[in-house]
């Protein structure tokens, strides 16, 4: 998302993190392919909706790469957009406060259009209602930052992937046949939701376009707001954390040698239990219990791991990566990521959706990796034209035109 009130930018630290939030846009289609192609569940398992030849391959590849690392990663760069905003309002005059509750407000509505015209899948809301409330924090120093971030991020999850453990050896006993009679009346049921859920998801995915926003409606109005609700815990925390890499230096000051100890540590030592993970769900044939617990909570500190590794090995990357054509592509694709997410679901839906070619769940899920470039290859096609005439992405623009004072957003 946008980091200043100019829209021309230049300054090696505002490229930084662009370069690193176009990585991220297009490792987040990566996984969120899956929820255009088919039901929201499909999102957590290749079983769902129903097993395939070569689906688990991609899964597994897309698991060990992108899942919840690249929405970590776009998460601590929206944090950190935030404080730039902040110092960019307060170098124009502007009560950064109520310029960053504009925007955020402005974002809140952005996303709930985006989950209702579009996909189920928007993140837009929920970081707009978890940016509001990391308002409350922007002022406190890095190291304050994240004493709460951290703890309340590993507390929190750990303590939910703890409460998951027991449904997770429970559902091994009843595989096993082990399980008394209410345990697999239980299985069964969860199994049975599993199910009508997935009837749901597809009657909207191959409705037509108006019939698709009336069953969305119909059916789950509040939905970006629960999922807020059942995210915040990840979110609000990821989005502190960015504020403090970047008031810490992380993505202009750090030596090369602390970037590189960061990089091959978090890739690492979130890398290995990654891999350990895989290799018992793939063997276990995709327990969906399991499945559950490990996307939604099991491998969330992995995920962070992770992602400052990646945000550590792509900083480092930087001065010889802007120096090339990708590199450039890339800078782009970041600086319009809120039109390239956008952008994204109006093409998979277009593809994908009943109002559009239909593809939808019927195409092998092995060819989903074909669509995946597609989107790459769009979003890095056209940024650099556009910013090169225009100064901002379309969305961008529009967006600091709605958030800002008028002759602000001059």
């Amino acid at each position: 998302m946008a980091d200043d009130l100019a829209p021309n930018r230049s300054t090696s630290r505002i490229e930084a993190l662009d370069f690193l939030r176009g990585v991220a846009v297009l490792g987040i289609l990566a996984i969120n392919i899956t929820g255009f192609w088919g039901p929201s569940l499909a999102v957590f398992s290749p079983a769902i909706p129903y097993p395939e030849p070569g689906a688990a391959g991609w899964y597994a590849f897309a698991f060990v790469l992108f899942e919840g690392k690249m929405r970590a990663l776009f998460t601590l760069l929206f944090g950190a957009s935030m404080v730039l905003f902040a110092q960019a309002a307060e170098r124009q005059g502007i009560n950064p406060d109520i310029a960053q509750m504009r925007r955020l407000l402005w974002l809140m509505l952005f996303g709930y259009l985006h989950f209702a015209l579009l996909w189920w899948g928007d993140i837009l809301f929920s970081y707009a209602l978890c940016g509001l409330g990391a308002l409350l924090f922007l002022r406190l120093s890095p190291w304050q930052l994240l004493g709460i971030a951290l703890p309340f991020y590993a507390l929190s999850q750990g303590i939910e992937a703890l409460m998951d453990l027991p449904g997770v050896l429970t559902e091994q006993a009843i595989l096993a046949g082990t399980a008394p009679a209410s345990d697999v009346a239980q299985q069964a049921a969860m199994m049975g939701r599993i199910t009508a859920s997935v009837s749901k998801d597809m009657a909207v995915l191959n409705a037509g376009f108006i019939g698709a926003i009336r069953l969305k409606l119909g059916q789950s109005a509040l939905q970006p707001l629960t999922t807020t609700l059942s995210t915040f815990t990840e979110t609000l925390p990821l989005m502190l954390t960015g504020m403090a890499l970047l008031r810490l230096g992380l993505f202009s000051d750090w030596p090369r040698r602390r970037l590189a100890l960061v990089a091959t540590a978090g890739v690492g030592f979130g890398g290995v239990p990654t891999l350990f993970a895989l290799d018992w769900l793939w063997t276990h044939d995709w327990p969906p219990r399991a499945m559950f617990a490990a996307i939604e909570h099991g491998m969330a500190l992995p995920h962070l791991l992770m992602a400052a590794g990646y945000a550590a090995g792509m900083v480092l990357l930087f001065p010889k990566a802007q120096a090339t054509a990708l590199g450039q592509r890339l800078i782009a694709a970041g600086r319009c990521a809120f039109s390239n997410y956008i952008g994204t679901t109006v093409l998979m839906t277009a593809i994908f959706s009943g109002w559009g070619l239909g593809l939808g769940a019927g195409l092998p899920r092995q060819w989903l990796p074909v669509f995946v470039l597609l989107g790459w290859v769009t979003m890095l096609a056209w940024p650099r034209w556009w910013l090169a005439r225009f100064g901002q992405g379309p969305l961008e623009a529009l967006w600091r035109r709605l958030a800002l004072p008028r002759r602000a957003a001059r």
